[in-house]
């Protein structure tokens, strides 16, 4: 038993200030030394802050000939976010062709489904009959009717035209039907696939593709359909009533018409890539956000802003890129419309007294530019920003349906023998060696004032302290009295108004010799190696992480886990695991003093006396704890007592024969006693 997250009464601790409070998962404390690492461990890369299922293994690719249509969702959430040392735009030259794979299932699709591809264009042709005989009508109800002095032949002609629009109304209605029928069956195909895949693979991250990117596909599968057949079958009723009318029309209006179609079709595939690039660029900097925002003491306490102020520069930039080179090719779009919707009517109009000196009768004119204005500039409008946005959705929805996998090595649990050899280190490992005669002491306050304002009452005033290099210090006081205000002031995270701190001699910031470990525990995404050698140069060996694991309690966790090799999920740990691992990498850091502020708050007492005593033990290691069980102050060799402009410094028996404070502290507290030192 890992000993982790068992409930246990605790002290409340107010006095953390808003400049004072961590993101969860991330604390500076985890940073004990700014040279020994270029950036510290500090920094955002690889932390799961923002986006649920932060390592989950994508699940397996889809065959060859597998219709998209029945591909399983990516094994990210929600979008297949691109690495962190890849650029944004990467994702999106993976694949050149972003619509080749998803193209050929789509086609298949439709091929089985051919006799509703009939019924669809047989309501369509009705839908579509109306385009035809609005405009014929009109021109013969001018020409044969009004201006020939015939009303009733006129107004007959208006009449068709109006009971063509309620047929073709019938008939919009009944594609309706048509395309669900179409639509909903591909709907049923990738809920099915995705929910095989998440029961086959256990993949979480398959929800978001069964809630989010199903649904996207299917409404923008039914987007597409409909604009792409209006626009087909409105042209061809259009172009048919304007040979009908005159064939010199048809060839004013068709090469303007074709090349508006022609520049949208080519702006499709670039399009396509670029929206795919915006989309991960964008979702790449709300992610480096989403983990820099929480963790913005870290980064100070690690010295890491220009490092990433770099990183997050470059992912703003890279958005910036995609997004106009989205704007270059967005212009090209919305110039399709122009080309083929409003240059027909002006040549019309430009070319109307040559038009009408050949034949052409004014009513067949009219009837020209309301096949434009009403029928093709309207109906390549739909498709230029149906087909354009909903398109652009679907290929990648599709293409993310389909992404290939990263798969993960299987990690290589320890062996027995260097647990063995782990476990009878740690057995080995129990007293301390003297303390160096002469050394400067592990760490010294001298008229320590501190105050979170200028009209703030001062949280320390005036505090001198002096711990010997070895020594064990519990730090106690009521919630709010400034207990990690003095951890964060010897870390170097605050400064102080008056006064001087040394660690080991040297002023704060002493990165090098200090380690804070805080309440909320720091774990990246990768493997358990990983993240406990953060604060390591070099590599660190086998059989010593194995005997800090032992020595911590971590070695439960790190077998269930599949031994040292094995990645680690931070969502997927309890806050027990986690403070296991921080306590951990903290013990394998070179920085002899040890700040543990609530570091222990969510282990049972068991395994909180198991870590405190391995920190205790440490070779040439001093230990401050910021208590909150009695047990873990009698462990001290020495107590300070907090409560504000008075302090209280001794042992537990003489703190309770001369401290109030403590007294009351200690009634306060329910945990069983544990063993004095020694």
């Amino acid at each position: 038993m890992s000993g982790t997250d068992r409930d246990a009464p605790d002290v409340p601790d107010r006095d953390r200030h808003a400049a004072d409070t961590p993101g969860r998962d991330q604390h500076p404390a985890n940073a004990p030394h700014r040279e020994s690492r270029s950036a510290g461990a500090a920094t955002p890369d690889g932390t799961s802050a923002r986006a649920p299922g932060p390592d989950r293994n994508p699940a397996a690719t889809p065959g060859r000939d597998q219709d998209p249509t029945e591909a399983p969702a990516p094994g990210r959430n929600p979008a297949d976010m691109p690495g962190r040392d890849q650029h944004p735009t990467d994702t999106a030259d993976h694949d050149r062709d972003p619509a080749n794979a998803s193209g050929r299932g789509l086609r298949r699709f439709l091929r089985e489904r051919w006799r509703v591809l009939v019924r669809l264009g047989a309501w369509s042709v009705l839908e579509a009959g109306q385009t035809f005989v609005v405009g014929y009508a009109l021109a013969r109800a001018l020409d044969a009717g009004f201006l020939a002095g015939d009303a009733r032949t006129g107004l007959l002609w208006l009449g068709a035209a109006g009971l063509a629009v309620c047929a073709g109304a019938y008939g919009t209605g009944r594609v309706y039907g048509v395309v669900a029928a179409l639509v909903e069956p591909a709907r049923d195909r990738l809920v099915t696939a995705v929910v095989a895949r998440g029961v086959r693979e256990a993949d979480a991250g398959a929800l978001s593709g069964l809630t989010q990117q199903v649904e996207i596909a299917r409404d923008t599968l039914a987007g597409v359909v409909m604009v792409t057949r209006s626009f087909l079958f409105t042209a061809a009723g259009a172009l048919i009533g304007l040979f009908s009318l005159a064939p010199l029309l048809l060839a004013v209006v068709l090469p303007p018409l074709l090349a508006g179609v022609a520049l949208f079709a080519a702006t499709l595939r670039p399009l396509a890539r670029r929206q795919e690039a915006f989309l991960a660029a964008d979702e790449a900097l709300a992610e480096e956000l989403g983990a820099l925002v929480p963790a913005l003491r870290d980064v100070t306490a690690a010295g890491a802003e220009d490092r990433v102020a770099d990183t997050v520069d470059a992912r703003t930039d890279a958005e910036l890129r995609a997004a106009r080179a989205l704007a270059r090719w967005s212009v090209a779009r919305v110039a399709a419309p122009a080309v083929g919707g409003e240059l027909p009517a002006v040549l019309l109009l430009v070319t109307a007294p040559w038009l009408l000196g050949h034949g052409v009768t004014p009513g067949a004119l009219l009837g020209a530019l309301a096949y434009i204005t009403q029928s093709l500039l309207p109906a390549l409008n739909a498709l230029v920003h149906g087909l354009g946005t909903s398109g652009a959705r679907l290929t990648v929805v599709l293409r993310r349906l389909t992404r290939t996998p990263r798969h993960r090595e299987a990690p290589i649990p320890p062996s027995s023998d260097a647990r063995n050899d782990a476990r009878d280190d740690a057995r080995n490992h129990e007293r301390k060696p003297a303390r160096r005669p002469h050394a400067p002491p592990a760490l010294s306050l001298t008229s320590v004032t501190f105050a979170y304002g200028p009209a703030s009452t001062p949280v320390l005033n005036g505090l001198d302290l002096a711990l010997p290099e070895g020594a064990h210090l519990a730090v106690v006081g009521p919630s709010g009295i400034g207990k990690s205000t003095l951890t964060g002031l010897v870390a170097g995270l605050l400064i102080p108004q008056h006064g001087t701190i040394r660690v080991y001699g040297r002023p704060v910031p002493a990165p090098q010799a200090t380690v804070l470990i805080p309440q909320e525990a720091y774990v990246t995404t990768g493997t358990l190696a990983e993240n406990l050698a953060l604060f390591r140069d070099d590599p660190v060996p086998e059989a010593e992480l194995l005997t800090a694991a032992e020595a911590i309690g971590l070695t439960p966790l790190l077998e269930t886990l599949g031994g040292p090799g094995a990645p680690v999920a931070p969502a997927e740990l309890s806050a027990g695991e986690r403070q296991l691992i921080a306590l951990t990498r903290a013990y394998l850091s070179p920085a002899p003093l040890a700040l543990l502020d609530e570091a222990t708050c969510h282990l049972d007492p068991e395994a909180e006396a198991r870590a405190e005593r391995a920190f205790a033990a440490r070779p040439g290691g001093t230990l401050v704890v910021v208590a909150h069980r009695i047990s873990s102050a009698r462990r001290a060799e020495r107590i300070l007592v907090m409560d504000g402009a008075r302090t209280a410094c001794g042992t537990h028996g003489e703190l309770l024969r001369g401290s109030d404070l403590y007294q009351d502290l200690v009634g306060g507290w329910t945990a069983g006693p544990a063993p004095l030192p020694g």
